[in-house]
């Protein structure tokens, strides 16, 4: 029994270890930085169309993410081969983020449609607990505990747009300002991390045999 605990929690550090690049920073903040430039963009595209223009432009970062992966990660620290167990968990998490963005984008389409109307601290205390629920789960079947940090941010985020708008006059219910912020913060925590990442893990030398380093989780 105490190695299996170990070879498990062995595997749970090599997971961990993975995010430490600072890559899934990046592509998370990149996804919060629509929820700032969306509203500027409101009136002349509609509240539709100003978060679907965002589409493509994930699309391309996730691919510079992976070939960011591919190409400067993986020669550092080789590939990565986890467990069924590991494998399981991966798997339940990414349908149930599938269920969760599928459920938050149907009732965005219901509010931008005003088949649904909640008055405006409802909706942004309702927006903050979307977004709090979404980065916890993550954070929990991930094992990434800068999740929840992050969570936390984007849901104080909304409330204090809305104390910027009443006290100061900020537009858009000052989204501009705090998801500005917030990005801003996951996007320079990400860069950070990959600079030390690159600097704590030189290119590992390819074998004589030619094949490819690799870890192996239980």
């Amino acid at each position: 029994m105490p190695d299996k605990i170990s070879l498990r929690e062995a595997e749970r550090k090599v997971f961990q270890s993975s995010f430490n690049d600072g890559l899934w920073d990046i592509l998370l903040g990149g996804f919060v930085t629509m929820f700032a430039i969306a509203p500027l963009l409101s009136a002349s595209l509609g509240d539709f169309w100003s978060s679907a223009i965002f589409l493509p432009i994930w699309g391309v970062l996730y691919l510079a993410i992976w070939l960011t992966r591919k190409l400067v990660i993986s020669p550092r620290i080789g590939t990565v081969s986890f467990g069924k167990v590991r494998k399981n968990k991966l798997r339940k998490f990414t349908w149930l983020m599938l269920a969760f963005n599928g459920i938050v984008f149907i009732f965005g389409c219901l509010v931008a449609l005003n088949l649904i109307r909640i008055p405006g601290w409802g909706m942004t205390s309702l927006f903050g607990l979307m977004l709090l629920a979404g980065f916890s789960l993550a954070a929990y079947l991930l094992d990434f505990p800068r999740l929840y940090l992050y969570g936390l941010l984007l849901f104080v985020a909304a409330p204090i747009g809305e104390w910027l708008r009443t006290e100061f006059g900020a537009t858009h219910h000052g989204y501009p300002i705090v998801y500005g912020v917030a990005s801003g913060v996951m996007i320079l925590t990400g860069l950070v991390a990959f600079v030390l990442f690159l600097k704590d893990n030189p290119v590992i030398p390819i074998p004589a045999d030619g094949a490819p380093n690799e870890r192996t989780g239980a």
